[in-house]
């Protein structure tokens, strides 16, 4: 695939991760509904267990909502949800699908995000082919159980200068430091508690939209 051709994907700026185990206020769909009313240009499904065909349910819905609305619509590791689904991608961790697999059975066509939590996982991620990178955490986080140290912002405009792709931070990101976070020039943010444990999702999505729409990111 060519530069052009991998401008052409909608690579988002800001990322909502649904999750349901971290609160039980909102369900995913709920979560999708009312961050896409905030602005955010990606959804991103993350779901770490339960019976796979209430996750393609779920998903299914979920893309329904971003496809009226032109937001992307990203699976959290599951390539075989995706798939089902017909979402637009997949985001994958180090420890997950491979990317270049997943690259295979979704198409070129498909977004294939991969995460990273230091340079050489970046630039891995970069040459096995990834079309964006969600760095992190760049911050301390609570949202994941396995997380690793925080990398911090030194590290992550080391690593926005040096590899070649959309770097979406992720990780203790919230509407005390989004700025900070984006005077590292990363493409974009990812965020998780910032929007579903807040008492007003699609309010706390706005207030990151602004944030991040003070001043361009490029």
């Amino acid at each position: 695939m060519s530069d052009e051709e991998k401008n052409v994907k909608k690579i988002g700026r800001l990322h909502v991760l649904t999750d349901t185990d971290l609160q039980n206020c909102f369900s995913h769909i709920e979560l999708a509904e009312l961050a896409i009313a905030g602005g955010a240009d990606t959804i991103q499904f993350r779901q770490k267990s339960g019976e796979t065909i209430q996750m393609i349910r779920v998903a299914e819905q979920i893309q329904a909502l971003c496809k009226r609305a032109g937001v992307s619509f990203i699976i959290n590791d599951r390539v075989d949800v995706a798939i089902a689904s017909h979402a637009d991608g997949v985001h994958l961790g180090q420890g997950d699908f491979p990317i270049p697999l997943a690259r295979k059975l979704l198409g070129e066509g498909a977004i294939v995000g991969g995460s990273a939590g230091n340079e050489e996982e970046a630039r891995k991620c970069f040459l096995e082919g990834a079309d964006y990178i969600g760095f992190g955490p760049v911050f301390p986080t609570s949202s994941k159980e396995d997380a690793s140290p925080a990398s911090g912002l030194d590290l992550l405009k080391q690593v926005v200068e040096k590899i070649p792709l959309p770097i979406i931070a992720i990780g203790g990101i919230n509407k005390d430091n989004t700025l900070l976070v984006k005077e590292s020039g990363v493409h974009g943010i990812a965020v998780i508690s910032a929007v579903c444990c807040e008492k007003n999702p699609e309010e706390a999505t706005k207030c990151l939209l602004r944030l991040l729409e003070a001043s361009q990111l490029d």
